[in-house]
């Protein structure tokens, strides 16, 4: 079984929403920024996304809150995978944010696919990225993806 893929961060003044906790856009944008380090690490920085003219696209998110993050609060976001289509063309990429306790404090769901620049619609990636999502490590309630399903 795979490591969970994990970066810690702390949470800044630009995070901040009126109540004085992080913003539901900063968690969709750190989702986003641990989701690119995943794949930077593993052979496929933006530079290569470009170069293939392949790119992720998200067609749904869901934020789930639990537990407040508050202004320079170190928080630690994983990365699993939830769900793979057969041929890996859609996934289902899960971030859970923690608090420096190991309390849950967000979590983001993000469905998605591969998008083809040239093309413009959603494609099978290459053996080698399609390689690099199977090695993620899985979530509880990982399932196949059905094709039609984003």
């Amino acid at each position: 079984m795979s490591e969970l893929f994990t970066k810690t961060f702390h949470v800044r003044w630009g995070d901040m929403d009126f109540n004085a906790h992080m913003r539901n856009t900063a968690y969709l944008d750190l989702s986003a920024d641990v989701r690119l380090m995943y794949f930077a690490e593993h052979g496929f920085p933006m530079r290569e996304f470009e170069r293939m003219r392949l790119g992720p696209v998200i067609m749904k998110e869901e934020l789930e809150y639990f537990r407040e993050l508050r202004l320079l609060e170190p928080v630690t976001v994983t990365l699993a995978l939830a769900g793979l289509s057969r041929e890996a063309s859609r996934f289902r990429i899960r971030n859970d944010f923690f608090k420096a306790d190991g309390t849950l404090a967000a979590r983001v769901t993000s469905t998605g696919g591969w998008l083809d620049l040239s093309q413009r619609k959603l494609v099978a990636p290459p053996q080698k990225l399609a390689e690099a999502l199977q090695q993620l490590a899985r979530s509880e309630d990982y399932e196949e993806i059905a094709r039609s399903a984003v």
